[in-house]
């Protein structure tokens, strides 16, 4: 896959998170995609990502900005840094109370790309400053 063809995949996966299209999310996704959730485990496959988009839009709703992406010499793997910016709906086991706080802080998707597909997403932010900021309201 070409750079730009990876910058594309990217720059859909983001526009599909945004716009709360979570088939068009995973229509870039690999049938047997690695998840590396945030401070987590690595789940494996579309079916698990797709119950982990669920449960994460029970919980939070949220806006990729300031999206700077940047995609390896020959396509193969690509890093997207943002700015999240989101509300805290309902209360996440083992995290503090949800009461609509709002939230804004940096991260990052590390992406591998195969086939076309993204096989890999790893995403990394700061949870103890996401905790802090939700602990304030």
């Amino acid at each position: 896959m070409s750079e730009a063809e990876t910058r594309t995949l990217i720059e859909r996966y983001v526009a599909a998170f945004n716009s709360g299209d979570r088939d068009a999310m995973l229509a870039c996704l690999s049938e047997d995609v690695a998840h590396d959730i945030n401070q987590g485990g690595r789940e494996i496959g579309k079916e698990k990502f797709r119950w982990f988009l669920g449960m994460m839009d029970g919980h939070y709703r949220e806006e990729l900005s300031d999206v700077a992406i940047m995609v390896n010499q020959g396509g193969g793997r690509a890093a997207a840094e943002f700015t999240v910016r989101g509300t805290y709906l309902a209360t996440a086991e083992g995290l503090p109370e949800a009461n609509g706080q709002t939230y804004s802080l940096p991260a990052g998707i590390f992406f591998e790309i195969d086939d076309g597909l993204i096989s890999r997403v790893t995403t990394y932010y700061n949870l103890a400053d996401w905790t802090a900021q939700v602990a304030k309201d």
